[in-house]
Formats: structure tokens, sequence, C-alpha cells
């Protein structure tokens, strides 16, 4: 018994000596864990955390982030109007870009607004703020004499012509600019380019300015006989010489000169470039207050096209506008435009430009299109939906009995 007793009592002492043993190598490695973790949680303390700040620092930045602006949104134009316009150009029977302007409001509505379109005489509008600014540089006056002679002449409609005789015709820069900008006169036109210094000193106001997608050709003497596939002649601005010639051209040799200029139209604008432009003008960004108010004056008074955008005038509505009109070749019109200041009778003002860069339609079905504009632009005025308005919500004004009445133009003249 006492050497079994004794036997086991020494197996329970080894035992519990093991298991004392294993305690404490557990509580040994714990208190070594605990001590790793405490020392890196202060290394980290005093890594992680930034030294106390000097006096003043973070000021600048937060006064950066204080001062910050998100932009204004951008005006929307208003969504029935949006969809009219839309639909007025797509439905049209030709290739025809239209864009609207409130200069009140600031938004833009367009139907290929941004594409370029063949301006023909609209151009002239760009040869008067190069002629008005040259006015402001003190580089020529209104009343500066000029005398127009016969090689000055140009083609198509020229009222001047009929006053240059043999020893030329006296006259001003004011009075050339007058009958360029009211009758679209190409001679007086093409004169005024020259004073300035040439379609290189508009194309450089054009971009002093910066008025984006507007292109200028050249005279109209050299642009005009070039989109008939001609080289310009100085007997081309007396009697039926220039008919003659282009007469004699081959049909597909005129087609593909036609087709060429379309394609890529040297005098091209985007319809929301110019109306941009003309609230530029009204704003009196682009030229002295002075040069300002005699410009919109003149085109207030224009003569040409009074059934476009005007025809669809209502009473107490005024219009200060460009007409620009290309040639036709069978059936086919080309450049056929009027872009304008449409002011209400409270005298909010919105910029209209209607290009039509080619159609097979009648002068009236073209006519119709831009009154359906200027009756849009009244009708959202007026508090009416433009995609309903009825001639009955309209005060109309009379209108002249021919576009062309007070010009006196062929019956083959295009029409300024």
């Amino acid at each position: 018994m006492n050497t079994e007793d004794g036997t086991v009592l020494q197996q329970m002492t080894t035992r519990q000596a093991q298991r004392r043993a294993r305690v404490l190598a557990r509580r040994r490695a714990a208190v070594g864990l605990s001590a790793a973790v405490l020392a890196l949680a202060v290394l980290g303390a005093v890594t992680l955390t930034p030294a106390p700040p000097s006096p003043g620092a973070g000021e600048a930045p937060v006064a950066q982030w204080a001062a910050l602006r998100l932009p204004a949104p951008t005006p929307q134009a208003p969504a029935r109007l949006a969809d009219h316009i839309a639909a007025l150009g797509a439905a049209f029977d030709g290739r025809a870009g239209i864009a609207v302007r409130d200069l009140e409001g600031g938004w833009t509505t367009a139907h290929d607004g941004e594409a370029l379109y063949p301006q023909q005489s609209v151009s002239k509008l760009w040869v008067a703020i190069s002629v008005l600014d040259a006015v402001d540089r003190g580089v020529l006056k209104l009343s500066d004499p000029v005398t127009v002679r016969l090689e000055d002449l140009s083609i198509f409609h020229q009222p001047i012509r009929n006053h240059v005789g043999r020893n030329g015709y006296p006259t001003t820069v004011g009075e050339l600019l007058a009958s360029a900008a009211t009758q679209s006169d190409n001679a007086a036109n093409d004169i005024l380019m020259r004073l300035v210094g040439g379609p290189d000193r508009v194309r450089a106001v054009i971009a002093e300015r910066k008025l984006g997608a507007i292109g200028l050709a050249d005279e109209e003497r050299y642009f005009q006989t070039a989109i008939a596939g001609l080289d310009w002649r100085p007997e081309f601005s007396f009697g039926r010489n220039f008919w003659q010639a282009r007469s004699a051209i081959p049909q597909d040799a005129r087609r593909a000169a036609l087709d060429a200029y379309l394609s890529a139209p040297p005098d091209g604008a985007s319809p929301e470039a110019t109306v941009a432009a003309l609230d530029r003008l009204a704003a009196g960004d682009l030229l002295s207050p002075a040069s300002t108010a005699h410009l919109l004056d003149l085109l207030a008074q224009s003569r040409t096209g009074p059934q476009r955008l005007g025809g669809g005038l209502a009473e107490g509505w005024r219009l200060a506008h460009k007409t620009g009109t290309g040639q036709v070749l069978g059936l086919r019109a080309t450049g056929y435009n009027d872009v304008g200041l449409l002011t209400a009778p409270d005298g909010r003002t919105y910029a209209v430009a209607v290009f039509i860069a080619e159609t097979t339609r009648p002068v009236p079905e073209r006519q119709a299109l831009m009154q359906a504009v200027t009756r849009a632009v009244i009708a959202q005025h007026q508090g009416l939906d433009p995609r309903q308005n009825n001639l009955e919500d309209f005060n109309l004004l009379p209108l002249p009995a021919q576009e062309t009445a007070d010009l006196k133009l062929r019956g083959d003249f295009p029409a300024p």
C-alpha cells in the first residue's frame, strides 16, 4: 500500500507541477502580448498625432473653401417653345436652322443650332460692325467723303448703280453704310469692306470679339461669281452680262460649284452663334454706345424681306434685322435667311435667326416658316402656348403687297 500510495502521490504531485508550469507559461505569454499591443498603440499615437498647429495655420484653406461658389445653372428655354421650334425646323421641307435667345432670361433654344449655314447678305452685319469699329477707333468717320466709280460696282442688287456716272458718284461712309444695312446694297458693302482693310480685317474683328462660328467670304462680286462657277469680270456689273455668262455654263458644272459652296460655305455661320452675337450687339458689348445705337437704328430701318420674320409681327412689336438670299438653280433656292432683334411692347428683346440653306419650296412657304418662328416667340412672351397659337391670337400688322416692291428688282435678281 505504502509503495502504491507513494507512487500515486508522486504522480499527482508531478501532474500538479506540470499544470502550474503551463498556467505560468500562459500568464507570461499574455503579459508579453499585452505589452506588445500597448507598445504598438503608443507608437501609433506618436506617429499619427499631428504637431500642435502654429498660429494662423489652416486659415487660408478655410477662407478659400468658404469663397467657393458653384456655377450658376444654365438658363433653360421654356419647354413648349423649345418643342415648337424643334418641330418647325424638322417639319420644313429643306435644310433649316433656327435659334431664339431671350436677352433678359439668358436662355437659347434652337433647331440644328450649331451647324454652319450660308449667310449671304446677313454677313453685311459683320461688315457694318467692322466699319463702326473703325469709326470708334478714329480710323474712319461717317462723314468721310467717298467717290464711287464705275469700276467699284458689284453684282446683283446694288441700288447705288443708278447714281454712278462717268465721273463717279460722291457720297460718304455713312451713306454707304446706310445703303448696305437698309437696302442690302452689294456695291456699297464691297466698298465698305475695302475701306476697313478688306475681308481679312472683317474676319479679324469677328475673331477679336470672339463671335464664334461666324465666317466671312469675300466681296460680293468675287464671292457670287465663284458660287456660279465663274471668275469675276468687271463687265458683270452691267446689263445682262453676268446672266449670259452663267447661262452658258453646263448645268453639271454649275451644280457642282453650288454643291461645293453649300457643303462648306465660306460665309457659314451657326444660328446659335448669330443670336449670341446679336445679344452682345444689343448689350453694347461690340461697339461704343453711339455706334451701337446707330447700327440698331439702321437695322430697324431695313427695307428688305418685310414678309420674313417681320411678317409675323404683332402690334407694338419691333424688329431690327438683316436678310440674306442666295442664288437659285432650277427649283433649288439657297441661303434664304433673316436674323434680327425682336422687341416686345414692354421692352423685352429676343434675338432670332432663321437660316434656310437650301430648299425647293416656294417663297411663301419659306416666309411662312420665319413668320411662324416670330409668332411662336410672341405667343410664349404673352403666356400663350406657341404650339397652339392661332392667327386670332395676334393683332397682325398689315404687310406690303410684294417683298421686293420698293427695291424694283428684275424677276431673276436674287432678293437681298
